[in-house]
C-alpha cells in the first residue's frame, strides 16, 4: 500500500509539472510561429494529450475488443466536454473566438453526430445488420480528420492572446518544454491510474466502480491537467482548444484508425451515452450566446458539471 501511495503521490506530481512545462511550451511555439494558442492547443496539446485514448483504443481493436475502443473515446469525450471543461470555465471564463463559435465548436457538434449516425444506424435509423464502424468509414474518419487540420491552419486566426503576457523562451526549448511536459502527462498519468486502481483493489472496491471512475477518468487525466493549468496561466484559449481538439481527435482519428484496423461493434454504447456526449457539445455551442456572449463562464460550467454528475448517477444506478 506504501508504495502505492507514493507511486500516486509521483505520478500526480509529474503531471502537474508536465502540464505547467507543456501549457509555456506550446503557448511559446504559437507566438513564434503567430498561429493562435487555440490552434496550438488543437493541434500539439490536443494530440498529445489524447495519446492514452490512442493507445487504449487502437490495443482494444487490435486485440478485437470494440467495447474497449467505443467505450474509451465515448467516456473520454463525456469527460472533456462537461467535466474538465465545466471546471476550466469556474475558474476563469473562457473567452470565445469568431471561429470558435462558428467553425470549431460547430464541427465537434456535427462529428459526434457523424459517429452516432455511422455507428447506432440499426438502432436510430433501422439501416444496416447491425450497429458499428466499417473500415470504409475508419478510412472517411481519417480522410475528414485530415480535411479539419488542413482547414484550422488556413483559416487561423491572429494570436489572441487572453492572459498576461508570459516571458519569452526560445524555440528549441520551447520544443523541449512540449515533449518533456507530454511525456510527464502520459507517463505521470498511467502511474497514478496504476496506483489507483490497486488501492482500490486493496480497498475490495468493485471492478464495475473503478472501470467507470478510475480507468474512464485516467485517459482524460492528461487534458485534466492542462486545461486546469492553462486556465490559471489565463491561457484560455490553448485549454478550449485542447478540449474540442482531443474530442474531435477522439472520434475522426482514434475511431478511424481504430476501426480501420478492425471494424468496431457499438453493442455495447446506449442512446444515453450518445445523449450525454451530444448534449455536452450543445451546450459548449448555447453557452456562447447565453449568459455572457463570446464568452464560456461560471454560470455554463456550474450546468455543464451538473449534467455530468446526472449522467454519472444515471451510470451507477444502471451498473
Amino acid at each position: 500500500m506504501l508504495t502505492d501511495l507514493l507511486l500516486l503521490s509521483a505520478g500526480l506530481l509529474l503531471v502537474i509539472l508536465g502540464a505547467d512545462f507543456l501549457v509555456d511550451g506550446a503557448s511559446a511555439i504559437a507566438r513564434r510561429f503567430n498561429v493562435s494558442e487555440f490552434v496550438i492547443g488543437l493541434t500539439i496539446v490536443g494530440f498529445g494529450t489524447s495519446c492514452p485514448e490512442l493507445v487504449v483504443s487502437a490495443t482494444g481493436a487490435i486485440g478485437g475488443n470494440s467495447d474497449i475502443s467505443i467505450g474509451n473515446v465515448i467516456g473520454s469525450n463525456v469527460f472533456n466536454t462537461l467535466l474538465i471543461l465545466g471546471i476550466t470555465a469556474l475558474i476563469m471564463p473562457i473567452t470565445v473566438t469568431r471561429n470558435n463559435k462558428h467553425r470549431d465548436i460547430p464541427i465537434a457538434f456535427l462529428v459526434t453526430l457523424l459517429m452516432a449516425f455511422c455507428g447506432m444506424s440499426k438502432t436510430l435509423f433501422g439501416l444496416g445488420t447491425s450497429d458499428g464502424l466499417s473500415r470504409v468509414e475508419g478510412i472517411v474518419f481519417l480522410a475528414l480528420f485530415v480535411g479539419y487540420i488542413f482547414l484550422c491552419f488556413k483559416t487561423d486566426e491572429p494570436v489572441i492572446n487572453d492572459g498576461d503576457a508570459p516571458k519569452y523562451i526560445g524555440l528549441f526549448k520551447a520544443i523541449i518544454l512540449v515533449l518533456a511536459g507530454l511525456a510527464g502527462l502520459v507517463f505521470g498519468g498511467q502511474w497514478f491510474v496504476d496506483s489507483a486502481v490497486s488501492i482500490a483493489q486493496k480497498l475490495r472496491v468493485s471492478d464495475k466502480f473503478i472501470a467507470i471512475t478510475l480507468l474512464a477518468g485516467g485517459t482524460s487525466l492528461p487534458e485534466l491537467a492542462t486545461c486546469i493549468v492553462a486556465s490559471v496561466k489565463k491561457r484560455g484559449q490553448l485549454a478550449l482548444g485542447n478540449i474540442l481538439g482531443s474530442n474531435i481527435f477522439n472520434i475522426l482519428l482514434i475511431l478511424g484508425c481504430s476501426a480501420t484496423i478492425m471494424p468496431l461493434s457499438f453493442a455495447g454504447v446506449t442512446l444515453v451515452d450518445l445523449l450525454a456526449l451530444a448534449v455536452g457539445i450543445a451546450m459548449t455551442w448555447l453557452a456562447t450566446y447565453t449568459f455572457k456572449k463570446d464568452i464560456i463562464d461560471r454560470y455554463d460550467g456550474i450546468l455543464m458539471l451538473g449534467l455530468f454528475a446526472a449522467y454519472y448517477v444515471w451510470l451507477f444506478m444502471n451498473l
